[in-house]
């Protein structure tokens, strides 16, 4: 069957895929944001607000990397990366004789690697290989849009995305209480040990895990915090058109107390549509 141009629309996702992985979430109103010691006010945290969202699905898991490599055979998607022709690594995950690239001046464990994309996740000969339930990373906004508007699905907004972090509890720092590791147990993907020189892989990970890897919060979805930031639909700056920055939530597998404290449900940061990195992914929605 073609479409009035003549050519084959783009297949439908494959069964079991995030589309049929939607939990729905009855929605109602929440206390949003954060007046903690450890809430970054520069990032729009605080104050604490009472939110109300509506019901919607939200992806029990991130977008992995099967899931969009579905899309890409179906429609031809090339990354901004791959069109740019490269993104950024960190520096740990390159080998000792990586030859030398470009870093990020404020942040130079940041490496602009050539051809680093979300098939080739540390550039050069590296492959997906054990990594297809991981999340999908170096995906831009943009990226993360054309995926959900090929899927019939979206982007949470940042209050869906908080609601849905959450879990169900009220006020606190991760998905499942106040306590990073609750009984001594890692419920998360975060950088363990001294960042950026030493990580002693306490949590089993150095760089990305799968995205079903953890417990799951109390509405049964995973890695909610830590892992991979996630893309909203949101702009950071709310109404400020001049902010072109969209929202991120979550942290990542990067993120250590000492100087991103933003494995937190109540954490946020920015960054450009067209931007990609190795720790950005995102999850996808469903107004219902």
């Amino acid at each position: 069957m073609t479409d009035g141009a003549g050519t084959s629309p783009p297949s439908p996702p494959p069964a079991g895929s995030v589309v049929a992985d939607l939990v729905a979430l009855g929605g109602g109103t929440f206390r949003m944001g954060s007046d903690d010691r450890y809430a970054y006010q520069e990032d729009g945290e605080g104050p604490v607000r009472r939110v109300r969202v509506a019901p919607f699905e939200i992806a029990a898991t991130c977008v992995s990397n099967l899931d969009f490599a579905a899309f890409v055979d179906a429609t031809g998607h090339r990354t901004t990366a791959e069109r740019c022709g490269t993104s950024f690594v960190f520096a740990g995950l390159l080998p000792d004789d990586f030859p030398p690239t470009a870093a990020v001046a404020a942040a130079p464990w940041w490496r602009e690697v050539p051809g680093a994309c979300w098939r080739r996740p540390e550039g050069g000969a590296s492959t997906l290989d054990g990594r297809g339930d991981h999340p999908v990373v170096h995906v831009s906004w943009d990226d993360a849009v054309a995926y959900c508007r090929w899927a019939g699905l979206r982007l949470p907004t940042e209050p869906e995305w908080e609601y849905a972090a959450r879990g169900g509890l009220d006020g606190m720092r991760f998905p499942w209480g106040d306590q990073l590791r609750p009984g001594g147990e890692h419920r998360m993907n975060v950088w363990q040990g001294d960042f950026p020189a030493r990580n002693t892989l306490a949590d089993g990970y150095l760089g990305t895990a799968p995205a079903g890897a953890f417990p799951p919060n109390g509405y049964g979805l995973y890695n909610m915090t830590g892992n991979v930031w996630e893309w909203t639909a949101d702009r950071f700056g709310g109404d400020r058109l001049a902010d072109d920055r969209r929202a991120l939530r979550g942290g990542s597998y990067l993120c250590h107390s000492s100087y991103c404290f933003r494995y937190r449900v109540s954490a946020r940061m920015g960054n450009t549509p067209d931007s990609s990195t190795g720790n950005i992914g995102f999850r996808c929605a469903r107004s219902t």
